[in-house]
C-alpha cells in the first residue's frame, strides 16, 4: 500500500483522537448518553477537571453534544453526535486487533460486552 504525503485532514484525526483521554472518553460514550459523574468514575485516572476540558474540546468539534434539563436539580447529559458515532467501526475494529494481537495478564481482561470480541 503506497501513501502520498500525510493529508492535514488525517493528520488533524490523529492529533485529536490521540489526545490524552479522548479515545477513552469516546469508549465510554459509545453506549449512549451520560452523566459527567457516570463518565468520570468509570475512568478512574482521569481528573474532573481533564474531563470537563476534554468534553468541552469534543463538543467544539463536533463530537459530542451537551444536553442540559431543566429539572431541579438541573440535569446535563453528553452523547456523542452522528459524527461523533461514526467512530465506532474504529473502535470495533481497535477492539477486535487487540483481541487478537495484545497481551494482558488475565487479572486484568476485558470484563464488558460492549464489543463482540472484547
Amino acid at each position: 500500500m503506497e501513501h502520498g504525503p500525510m493529508c492535514s485532514q488525517f493528520e488533524k484525526a490523529i492529533e485529536l483522537l490521540s489526545k490524552r483521554w479522548v479515545a477513552f472518553i469516546i469508549y465510554q460514550m459509545l453506549p449512549g448518553p451520560q452523566r459527567f459523574t457516570h463518565i468520570d468514575h468509570s475512568l478512574p485516572n482521569l481528573s474532573g477537571k481533564v474531563l470537563s476540558d476534554r468534553l468541552k474540546e469534543l463538543e467544539q468539534e463536533g463530537l459530542v453534544k451537551r444536553d442540559v434539563y431543566p429539572e431541579i436539580p438541573v440535569r446535563i447529559e453528553y452523547s456523542l453526535t452522528e459524527k461523533g458515532r461514526a467512530l465506532t467501526p474504529l473502535f470495533v475494529d481497535i477492539a477486535s486487533w487487540a483481541s487478537q494481537w495484545i497481551e494482558v495478564p488475565k487479572e486484568i481482561e476485558c470484563t464488558e460486552d460492549r464489543f463482540s470480541d472484547c
